[in-house]
């Protein structure tokens, strides 16, 4: 009993460990997401909205969900760029309050065109916030914590996802309109906040170039950056799915209802709010490649073996595999990316890193659809496997590479 006490003290201790170090700007920061994430709502009922509320066909109002993620391709990448030459504050804060306005004028368009339009520049501006975002985070924390701090802002962006949709479910009973009222407004308030917290900050400010030959450092001729950048792009077609064919194999051959695919994504979301910040802390000082080589093969397996099972509890383990990999990929893969970055050049990284998150999440949708209804739905599982076979020797390839040339494995 005593030595079991023990164990559950000595738990307690490093659980709290986790927390602890991380600079108080990184917290602010996730603050901020946090607020407007519990926001965001417009998104995952715009297809709802489109065709209940405006009789949009379901194919019409899916060209105009993907006319957003074509925006915020733009986004990622401009985002990035802009930071580096105005300074990450000026940018999420014109981002959130424009958005914020961007969401509120959308919802008195009706027609196609209109809305197309107003989507894609909303998505434009809305999205310039992550790579900003991650710039700032990576600017705030020491190399050694910044997977760290990039699990904290996750822990936010999850707990926000958690609520916002909730929220807006209920609202949306009431009236659609309130969606992008309170969208709009979420934004809003997160963008003082941040002009209160941060305008005499580090991040309001443009780093100057003082070295010719880190200015000179282009990420798109960076080739370690650009291997990442691709096993990267085929992790986000996989991890797409989640939002597009994943759960309509759970209705149609799972026979599970909404709400128990409701309850496996919340599943998910708990997982990394509890585990996700602790296991990065565990993980720090180790060789962060190879770790994420084993978390890409569980993303994929998690997924890869949808077709070996028909139950709820099943489909519970999937989640769980999945989440793992999830886990112990993207915290990592943006501390690596920001680690290899300088200071000049951070944002042009980190859009760069958006801009291949948000291309995924374009083409994954699409591929993924294809393959589920031209060849048949397991074989799209069985060919995520497949992808997962490619990205886990892509990266221990990429740290064999960096242990020959004797290059620090950022």
């Amino acid at each position: 009993m005593v030595s079991n006490f023990a164990v559950l003290r000595k738990f307690i201790i490093n659980y709290k460990a986790a927390y602890t170090g991380l600079p108080r700007s990184a917290w602010l920061l996730s603050l901020v997401v946090l607020i407007n994430r519990s926001g965001s709502m417009v998104l995952f009922f715009l297809v709802l909205y489109l065709t209940t509320e405006l009789d949009f066909s379901i194919s019409k109002a899916g060209q105009m969900v993907s006319v957003y993620g074509f925006g915020s391709i733009f986004g990622a990448y401009l985002g990035g760029w802009i930071s580096d030459r105005i300074g990450t504050l000026k940018v999420m804060t014109f981002s959130l309050v424009v958005g914020g306005l961007g969401f509120v004028l959308l919802s008195f368009l009706t027609n196609p065109l209109p809305i197309g339009i107003a989507l894609f520049f909303l998505a434009v501006i809305a999205e310039s916030l992550r790579p900003a975002n991650s710039t700032a985070l990576a600017m705030v924390s020491p190399p050694e914590s910044r997977p760290r701090a990039f699990a904290l802002n996750r822990m936010a962006v999850n707990l926000g996802v958690t609520i916002g949709p909730a929220l807006g479910g209920f609202l949306a009973l009431y009236n659609y309109h309130l969606l992008f009222w309170i969208d709009g407004l979420t934004c809003i308030i997160a963008a003082c906040l941040l002009w209160i917290l941060f305008h005499k900050s580090e991040i309001n400010r443009v780093v100057e170039v003082t070295n010719n030959l880190v200015a000179s450092i282009k990420p798109w001729k960076d080739s370690i950056f650009l291997m990442i950048l691709f096993l990267i792009f085929l992790l986000g077609n996989i991890f797409i799915q989640v939002f597009n064919t994943w759960p309509l194999y759970l209705r149609q051959f799972y026979n599970l209802t909404e709400d128990q695919i409701g309850l496996l994504l919340a599943l998910n979301g708990i997982i990394i709010v509890i585990v996700e910040l602790p296991l990065i802390y565990r993980l720090e000082g180790k060789r962060h490649l190879n770790i994420m080589a084993l978390g890409s093969f569980f993303l994929a397996s998690g997924f890869g073996i949808l077709p070996f099972g028909d139950t709820f509890i099943f489909a519970v383990v999937t989640v769980i595999i999945f989440t793992i990999g999830e886990m112990l990929v993207f915290p990592l893969v943006a501390g690596f990316i920001a680690n290899r970055a300088t200071d000049e050049n951070r944002g042009k990284y980190m859009g760069m890193f958006g801009f291949t998150f948000s291309l995924s999440f374009v083409v994954g949708p699409l591929l993924g659809s294809w393959i589920y209804d031209h060849i048949s739905p397991d074989m799209l599982w069985f060919a995520i496997i497949g992808t997962g076979l490619i990205t886990l020797p892509g990266f221990l390839f990429v740290e064999t590479i960096l242990a020959k040339s004797n290059l620090p494995h950022k």
